[in-house]
């Protein structure tokens, strides 16, 4: 039997995981729960890729193989201290013979540009953006987790829009579609109870409140509109700074690729970005096709073998 390996893309709403051979070819799949890692809790992440990983494995046909190697992007491992936790605790389970733990945004900037230049911006439940300049050096911004940072996110957005109904319900800002589609989102009667549901939402759950919202923005709304340009703005200067730190100068050709949940393909948000990039980021050129965090995981777990990364 050829070799095989195990790419894992963990974000803060769903986690997906490919099941591939020697030659990158992917023979299964599965996707379930979130397993970002939240400080302090590695091994709850642990325990729920270890799950899928098998989950992947039997609908390969293969839940009697032992992968070769594993490599997890997992969204909150952007500090070694939490990227060392995840990975003990991988390998305290037993996943695969070898094993790799690198953020979400790293998979997603080698699935993008393999080892050459570019910035990825990655927003989905939280936000960040990594790049490598020309001679290989790396920069990031953002990913601060959602107490303290990730601007622009869907989680992000989720939570301003709370304040945003919020002050509406109190005449302090005029009224908003917002209200009626939060609510119904949240099978909730009235603001007063969205208090009760925000202390015991997670990140994800915030980031679940994008939908409603970008309905409304599309429908009209103003203040949803705003809320779509202030995380459009947040985003575009995640991209200005990552661009200037390795190109030197935001006006110079610099790849950019953008990936996650809230910057699908066709996306209100994504197109905005795009509009606003060409003045924020002059230089930037845009990547063509989909990112694919998941098959970037896959390369990393090939590489960790020392086989040859797939080409783009």
């Amino acid at each position: 039997m050829s070799v095989i390996v195990v790419g894992v893309d963990g974000g803060g709403s769903k986690t997906r995981v490919l099941v591939a051979d020697e030659q990158g070819k992917v023979l299964g799949e599965h996707t379930g729960a979130a397993s970002a890692v939240r400080p302090g809790e590695a091994e709850a992440s642990a325990d729920i890729i270890a799950t899928l990983v098998r989950d992947a494995l039997v609908n390969a046909e293969m839940g009697h193989v032992r992968p070769r190697a594993m490599c997890a992007g997992v969204a909150g491992t952007g500090r070694e201290d939490s990227r060392e936790a995840l990975w003990r605790a991988l390998v305290e389970l037993d996943v695969a013979d070898e094993t790799v733990v690198h953020s979400d945004a790293a998979i997603a900037l080698d699935d993008a540009f393999g080892d050459g230049p570019g910035v990825l911006l990655i927003a989905g439940t939280g936000s960040m953006c990594l790049g490598r300049g020309p001679t290989g050096r790396t920069a990031r911004a953002g990913g601060w987790g959602p107490i303290i940072g990730d601007e622009g996110s869907g989680s992000w957005m989720g939570r301003r829009a709370l304040g945003i109904i919020a002050a509406a319900a109190d005449k302090r800002e005029p009224d908003t579609a917002l209200t009626s589609a939060i609510l119904a989102a949240c099978e909730q009667p009235d603001v007063h109870a969205m208090i009760a549901w925000a202390a015991a939402a997670t990140p994800a759950d915030f980031a679940g409140l994008v939908g409603p919202i970008l309905e409304v923005a599309n429908g009209g709304d103003l203040r949803a509109n705003a809320l779509v340009a202030l995380a459009v703005e947040e985003l575009s200067l995640h991209v200005r700074s990552v661009a200037r730190e390795l190109f030197g100068d935001e006006r110079a050709a610099i790849p950019v690729a953008l990936a996650g949940g809230i910057l699908g393909p066709g996306m209100l948000v994504r197109r905005r970005l795009e509009h606003r990039l060409k003045s924020a980021v002059p230089g930037a050129v845009p990547h063509p096709g989909e990112v694919q965090p998941a098959r970037g995981a896959v390369r990393g777990a090939l590489r960790l073998l020392g086989i040859g990364a797939l080409s783009s």
